[in-house]
């Protein structure tokens, strides 16, 4: 069953979604020692990774990825990287060699298919060797879409053994982009996905009903999904 929780306002939100990562990576290490926690971009989660800083005293023994990035140097405005550096992993000082960055100055089969190498070499596997990260934290767009995985897009269809895909023709600038295959999503242990504002009121409902490819949210793992949004995107009640 997903958890959907709903605060009163932005702020609430973020603060609630980073008393979760914490609590999730403190339990990931409590039970194998090292958490596996990957991160979005995107205009939600910035406050949360602000609070997340303090939230977690202690970064040893947490490893850094992300669900996927723009094919830009690093420190382009537009990185996911730089996002995530100036709002947490600097605050936090966490160490850059548990930081897995997304190459996206290589382009976005290059970038792919290094990153796959090292999911393969970093994080933990499971017996068909898809990575199995502890947390993955997830914005989701308008139109349902999460990571760079958009509405009916052939990545949807990369099967389960991809680990991680070039985007070529992104809905959203710019059009490369390199992103964690629906696969590596749905064998997370735990997916958050955030929202916040009216104009992902449809986006979270759509995501919460049923499974189809013109809404990648909706694909998520539903036991092992949680939901964290504002009253603004909180999807309407179920008439009965």
């Amino acid at each position: 069953m997903t958890r959907l929780t709903t605060f009163a306002d932005a702020e609430a939100t973020a603060s609630r979604a980073a008393e979760e990562i914490a609590r999730e990576v403190n339990r990931a290490r409590e039970l194998r020692g090292v958490a596996h926690l990957a991160l979005s971009g995107g205009s939600t989660p910035e406050r949360t990774y602000e609070l997340l800083a303090d939230a977690l005293e202690d970064w040893a023994a947490v490893e850094i990825w992300f669900a996927d990035e723009r094919c830009v140097p690093p420190e382009d405005e537009e990185s996911n990287f730089r996002l995530a550096k100036e709002t947490l992993l600097r605050p936090a000082g966490i160490d850059p060699a548990r930081v897995h960055r997304m190459e996206g100055e290589l382009g976005a089969d290059e970038g792919a298919r290094r990153y796959a190498d090292a999911l393969r070499e970093h994080a933990p596997l499971d017996a068909s060797e898809l990575p199995v990260l502890d947390l993955i934290v997830l914005g989701i767009g308008p139109d349902g879409h999460v990571a760079s995985l958009f509405p009916g897009a052939p990545t949807l269809d990369a099967g389960e053994h991809a680990i991680c895909l070039g985007v070529h023709d992104s809905p959203k600038p710019p059009p490369e982009r390199i992103t964690l295959s629906l696969a590596v999503l749905r064998s997370a242990r735990r997916c958050l996905l955030l929202a916040t504002g009216a104009g992902k009121a449809d986006a979270i409902a759509a995501a919460l009903a049923e499974p189809t490819h013109h809404v990648p949210a909706s694909l998520l793992v539903r036991e092992r999904l949680t939901v964290i949004v504002d009253d603004a995107a909180s999807p309407p009640p179920v008439q009965r």
